[in-house]
């Protein structure tokens, strides 16, 4: 499958440095990339890709089985008026800052509602699991700051105590 970029996308929900959990178990090292509706070029070249991977696996799914999802029916604040891509991996991914210097978790760059340039690509899932059209991430590139989602993950700093 051929890589796809998405520029100056929101990052969202991102676990790119350690792998997220869930109830316990290890999970995946993930994302979600925000792109406007209006980035019809990104939006076709996402299709594309999508349809290429149903041919080539020979799988018929529905909008509900692929990775992209109209923001519009989430409820999460930010995904209105955009198309929204959930992405994973096994293997750690690149996360590279501006320059393309590469970037660790404490350098505290990289956060969600900050806007990156990703790479990811697509590949059908057909087994006990189900039938789908995921996406897999290859890369996230810093581009600028955006207002953080959530806490931002925020910690306190020393002039936040009293003295004592």
């Amino acid at each position: 499958m051929a890589n796809i970029k998405i520029p100056n996308a929101r990052l969202s929900f991102p676990s790119l440095f350690k792998k997220s959990e869930f109830q316990g178990k290890e999970g995946k090292y993930e994302c979600t990339l925000l792109f406007p509706k209006s980035d019809t070029k990104t939006y076709d070249a996402v299709m594309s890709a999508i349809e290429a991977c149903k041919k080539d696996n020979k799988l018929k799914v529905g909008a509900d089985k692929l990775c992209i999802k109209d923001g519009d029916d989430s409820e999460y604040d930010g995904y209105a008026g955009h198309w929204s891509i959930k992405t994973a991996n096994n293997k750690r991914p690149t996360v590279i800052n501006r320059d393309k210097t590469p970037l660790v978790e404490e350098d505290e760059v990289v956060y969600a509602g900050c806007y990156v340039n990703a790479i990811i690509d697509m590949w059908g899932q057909n087994n006990s699991y189900g039938k789908r059209i995921n996406s897999n991430l290859l890369g996230i590139q810093f581009v600028k700051d955006g207002e953080p989602f959530g806490d931002g993950g925020k910690t306190a700093d020393a002039d936040d105590f009293d003295d004592i």
